[in-house]
Parts: structure tokens; sequence; C-alpha cells
């Protein structure tokens, strides 16, 4: 038989004709499920669907259905449980092994939340002004918006500053959160979402996607800075403005 590549789970009472049986049999090798930072919870179901371990729809029904709540002390039932999707933002985005042969769709769920966990905890006591729920949401949207540890300290600086003094966010990615084509008509500039931040102040409902720890971490310790407004241009580079006048010069010059 030919061995296959991949990760196995072989027990130390096999012999060595049952490890060579198991290697060599496709159904046995373990699945490796990568999440991407700024993943959401659809993506994830798409990619099990893929992956061949779950029908549409499987994995969003579990997480809809979650109520492991007790065990994780950064959840906060009463808020993520109103969400149509609650535990958008802290699946962690990482490379998982499944076991392809005894699958159960909560596996994926527990994992990345223990992994979270893992993360989160030795920075979760430092939280004072915010809570848990706004840092990751402001995580997620810095995920989505921009790249580049510098730049999302920087952009955190200039979205924090802008609620505490009642401005809108303004960010384009909690729309794109509501779409599925990934484009933003005139129309959606004006939809009543609670995510339209141009329409909405505040910060929208929930997490937008899973952020990296470097998104977290640039929610957590924003950079002061002068500015009020950024904009991406086409090849990547964060330009800054103090105000709207030259963010609408920036505009047309780079846009």
């Amino acid at each position: 038989d030919d061995l296959l590549r991949g990760r196995f789970a072989l027990k130390k009472s096999m012999t060595v004709p049952e490890m060579i049986a198991m290697l060599s049999d496709p159904s046995k090798a373990e699945a490796i499920l990568t999440i991407q930072e700024g993943l959401t919870i659809r993506d994830i179901d798409q990619k099990l669907v893929d992956m061949g371990l779950i029908n549409s729809g499987e994995f969003i029904t579990e997480v809809k259905n979650f109520n492991g709540w007790e065990y994780y002390s950064f959840l906060d039932k009463g808020t993520l449980s109103k969400l149509d999707l609650p535990l958008e933002g802290y699946l962690y985005p990482d490379t998982y092994f499944l076991d392809s042969t005894d699958f159960q769709v909560h596996d994926v769920i527990y994992l990345a939340l223990d992994n979270f966990e893992k993360k989160f905890s030795p920075y979760q006591k430092e939280l004072k002004r915010r809570s848990v729920h706004e840092i990751i949401t402001m995580a997620s949207i810095i995920e989505r918006e921009i790249f580049g540890k510098e730049n999302r300290e920087i952009v955190s600086g200039i979205m924090w500053k802008r609620l505490d003094s009642g401005w809108k966010l303004d960010a384009d990615a909690t729309l794109l959160y509501t779409k599925t084509d990934n484009k933003i008509t005139a129309a959606d500039l004006n939809a009543d979402s609670s995510y339209n931040t141009r329409r909405f102040g505040g910060l929208p409902p929930g997490p937008i996607g899973n952020p990296s720890l470097e998104s977290i971490l640039a929610a957590m310790y924003p950079k002061e800075s002068a500015y009020w407004f950024y904009l991406t241009t086409k090849d990547g580079k964060v330009v800054y403005a103090r105000t709207n006048e030259d963010h609408n010069e920036n505009k047309a010059k780079y846009l």
C-alpha cells in the first residue's frame, strides 16, 4: 500500500500492520482547516462544506445553538445571544486539525474558542474603559479596514476618537458584512442597518469577522495622533488627514 501524507491519530497499542493500514486509508487522515484572519462564520461554514465535512449551513446552525457560555469568561451571553451569529469575532483565526472519521461540527467551535482564550486571556485583565465585546468588535473592523501593526494602531486611535467625540465611524467594512457580493451601492449607504456606520453612530452590534491578536491589541492600545481621517490607496498605502478638506483632496488624488 502507498502511505499517505497528512496527520493521523495513531495509538500506542497499534501493531505495525494496523499502523500501515491506517496510514494508507485517506478517510483516516486528519482534515486541516485554516481560518484566515478576518474570516466570518459564514466563510468558515463554506470552508467546511468545501472540505466535505458538513452540508451548507450546518456550522451556522451550530453557532446559533451554542450553549457553552459558562465555560468562557470573555463571552458576554446577554449581548452575544441577541446577535444573528452569536460567536462572530471569538473563533480565533488559526490552523486546526480535525478528526475526519469522527468529526462533530461543535469540535471547531470549542477548538477555536479555547484558542481565543489562550491568546486573549493574558490581556483580558488589562481592560479598563472598554468591554471585551467593544474591543473585539473594534478589532474586527480594524482587521478588515487596514493592514500592518502601526497603521492598525493609528486607525484604532482615529476610530476610538471618533466614537468618543460622537462622530460616526464611517467604516465601509461594517456595511460589507451585511453583503454577500462585497460591493457597496448608493442604496446600501442609506440602508437602515445597525451595521451601517455611515448612517448610525456608535459601534455595530457585534464583530464583523474573527480578528487576529494584532488587531485585538491595536484596539486595546490605540496610538494617539492628530488625524481624524484615513484612506487606503489601491496599492495598500494608508494616507491620513486632519481635516475633511484634506481627506477629500486625498480621495481625489488616490481613489
